[in-house]
């Protein structure tokens, strides 16, 4: 557990992407550990997201619709994030092939894992606030606005990381990039914090690590590539985006009684401008 919470710390500062450590146009990180490590963080978020309804239940008399929102949100993150990289996995594979850079599955499964680390982090990382409005307010309307809006703060941050590093896996496949030695073995029997620093060393005090969402000098993608995936990245927001609207509800209406899931009717877009609508004019 240590070595995977490692692992996501390398990823967000970046030294899971350096240029120089990409090597055969691959992501070097735990695929299974880093998948739990997201799968917790959406949990995290879902608890706060469901802070709103546990809140509102205790002031209302309804508890246990209140405990069972918040049960229900805390799996839904989670099954929301999983449903919508099984959906849009292939049509990254494919928009991949079509423009060249002929990585494999394995790479753009690993590409998908690593960027949705990113946006579970920012995510969870904001929860506090997002519980913090849901104890402070009683306006559903604000709060559904709210949660709206730090997915899309995290899910932009985690689509820059996608582009950025997809820039260099490319760089990497084409001989671009420069590469190190494999990391040296590690012993079966040492200390997950002694396995990671052996298999990580540390990098040249005097050597600078591009961040993640940085642009790295010298790799350049061509209009075209970015036309392709600018259509990708909005493909990725609005199954993100409908997908939420299937699975809601995810904060509880107050005055409903409990449901696992809502009637099919409208679409997401819709419901956030009635949103809007109600907080700006009553």
């Amino acid at each position: 557990m240590y070595q995977w919470i490692c692992e996501l710390d390398r990823i967000l500062r970046g030294e899971a992407t350096k240029p120089v450590d990409i090597r055969r146009a691959d992501i070097h990180i735990p695929t299974l550990g880093i998948s739990f490590v997201v799968m917790m963080l959406a949990v995290i978020y879902g608890l706060c997201m469901g802070a709103f309804a546990l809140i509102r239940g205790l002031e209302g008399g309804s508890v246990s619709d209140g405990y069972l929102q918040t049960l229900a949100t805390m799996c839904k993150v989670p099954l929301l994030f999983a449903l919508t990289l099984v959906i849009t996995l292939p049509s990254l594979y494919v928009f991949n092939a079509l423009v060249g850079s002929q990585l494999k599955f394995l790479p753009v499964l690993k590409l998908l894992i690593a960027s949705l680390a990113v946006n579970l982090s920012v995510l969870a990382s904001l929860g506090p606030i997002v519980a913090f409005f849901s104890f402070s307010t009683p306006n559903y309307g604000f709060i559904v606005l709210l949660n709206v809006t730090v997915f899309t703060i995290a899910g932009s941050l985690g689509l820059a990381f996608l582009v950025q590093t997809l820039k260099r896996l490319t760089a990497a496949h084409r001989g671009g990039l420069p590469t190190v030695s494999k990391p040296a073995p590690v012993a079966p029997g040492q200390a997950s914090h002694e396995a990671f620093d052996m298999a990580h060393p540390a990098p040249h005090p005097g050597a600078e690590i591009p961040g993640p969402l940085e642009e790295v000098e010298g790799i350049v993608i061509g209009r075209h590539i970015w036309k392709v995936f600018s259509v990708w990245i909005v493909v990725f927001g609005l199954v993100g985006a409908q997908m939420g609207w299937v699975l809601r509800p995810f904060i509880g209406s107050p005055g409903m009684p409990f449901t696992w899931f809502r009637e099919r009717h409208s679409n997401f877009f819709q419901a956030v401008f009635k949103q809007i609508v109600n907080l700006l004019f009553g």
